[in-house]
């Protein structure tokens, strides 16, 4: 855009992007306070992104969970698609509801379910006995690898 000027983001913003990062360093973090505008998110989607949000840093809750807190257990498919719509990731933390027996689902972030692992990890949830030696593997060399890029 010609003419536009460079500026520090506004305050709220700014705190997000501080809440964001203290998440990723695996700090306590909790994002409900976030005002998010979501008219044009389907009711149902709205109703389950609503559940998601109380889960707390470092918990989970399962698909059928978030169902039957939403008044019917047979609901728990239609929670894990609306959770594969979810706009914003992190604020409404999908990645904290996990399929029945606790097994870790699906994710539809980049990265797919490695990446919930790994956000699971940094909150220190317990859910690494859930992948097989070779995803865990997988994750530890690419954890290594951006250990030694970030040291150079």
């Amino acid at each position: 855009m010609p003419g536009a000027t460079e500026s520090a983001p506004p305050l709220e913003i700014q705190q997000l992007i501080e809440a964001f990062r203290a998440l990723l360093r695996g700090e306590p973090t909790s994002l409900t306070d976030v005002r998010l505008d979501m008219q044009a998110v389907p009711a149902f989607d709205r109703q389950v992104y609503e559940v998601a949000r109380t889960i707390p840093f470092g918990k989970t809750l399962s698909y059928g969970q978030i169902a039957t807190r939403l008044g019917d257990v047979h609901l728990a498919r239609d929670v894990g698609q609306a959770l594969a719509r979810n706009p914003l990731p992190l604020v409404v933390p999908c990645h904290r509801v996990l399929a029945a027996g606790g097994k870790l689902g699906g994710f539809s972030a980049r990265g797919g379910v490695a990446t919930k692992q790994r956000l699971l990890a940094l909150e220190q949830a317990d859910v690494s006995w859930q992948l097989s030696f070779s995803s865990i593997n997988c994750l530890t060399r690419g954890a290594a690898r951006h250990i030694v890029q970030s040291s150079d």
